[in-house]
């Protein structure tokens, strides 16, 4: 009997000192959503997509292929301002041909030029892509989005305070970020930004009290080699206690 009784209270000890410990992780975390540079990629010409070589998820390299159009008739040009200048420089050397009309055979041959290399659509940094919008043999026109390129290297996060905080933070000062799904992880960041002017807690913050708060803005950065910070996840800043 006298042993149950310790069991128990043993097991109501270790129940409030885990409370305990609950309760402090509280107050020490900010969640905020985990986001990344992001860059929109277009297509500068009217054209059917010829191959879409990029796939979602996939890492890309600054310089690799993503997209290629068809782009019949911009080859078709090239390939005629190419001879048309050819011809004009021989005429040219040969004195038959004034410089103003070789300029203008030149300036059409590189303007040709030009368009045929926006043909290949090519990454224009590292990074993963994080959303594609067409697929092959469908036509595209200026300015249309083909895809969405996401920069991991490097991620942050905005979490928002409570004013008496700020005066124990400053600009690039360390901090550790959790995922809720990996608590046994921590990921080393710093303050890159913090707002001058307050606001209302975001509303997609659960109870209508905290959504009455005035609150401060802060971004926190995170390096981000192995890419395990996604977008859209939520990630937990440890903050000193206000």
């Amino acid at each position: 009997m006298h042993t149950k009784r310790l069991v128990i209270v043993g097991a109501a000890v270790l129940a409030l000192l885990l409370g305990w410990k609950l309760l402090i992780r509280r107050e020490f975390l900010y969640a905020g959503t985990v986001e990344a540079t992001e860059v929109d990629i277009s297509s500068r010409l009217n054209s059917i997509i010829a191959a879409f070589d990029a796939a979602e998820g996939r890492q890309v390299r600054v310089g690799e292929p993503l997209v290629r159009l068809a782009c019949e008739d911009v080859k078709l040009a090239a390939d005629i301002a190419q001879r048309d200048y050819k011809r004009a420089k021989d005429l040219h050397h040969s004195g038959v041909m004034p410089q103003e009309n070789y300029d203008r055979f030149q300036n059409k041959r590189d303007d040709a030029s030009l368009k045929l290399d926006w043909c290949a659509i090519k990454a224009p940094m590292d990074a993963v892509v994080l959303a594609t919008y067409h697929e092959a043999n469908e036509l595209v026109s200026p300015g249309m989005k083909l895809l969405t390129l996401a920069d991991l290297r490097e991620v942050w996060a905005i979490v928002y305070v409570p004013e008496p905080l700020l005066a124990k933070l400053s600009l690039d000062m360390p901090v550790e970020g959790i995922l809720p799904e990996t608590p046994g992880r921590a990921f080393k960041g710093r303050i890159s930004h913090i707002n001058d002017e307050a606001e209302f807690t975001p509303k997609n913050v659960q109870t209508r009290e905290e959504r009455t708060r005035l609150v401060f803005g802060v971004k926190v950065k995170f390096p981000n080699p192995d890419g395990a910070l996604k977008p859209g996840m939520t990630v937990e800043v440890r903050l000193p206690k206000a």
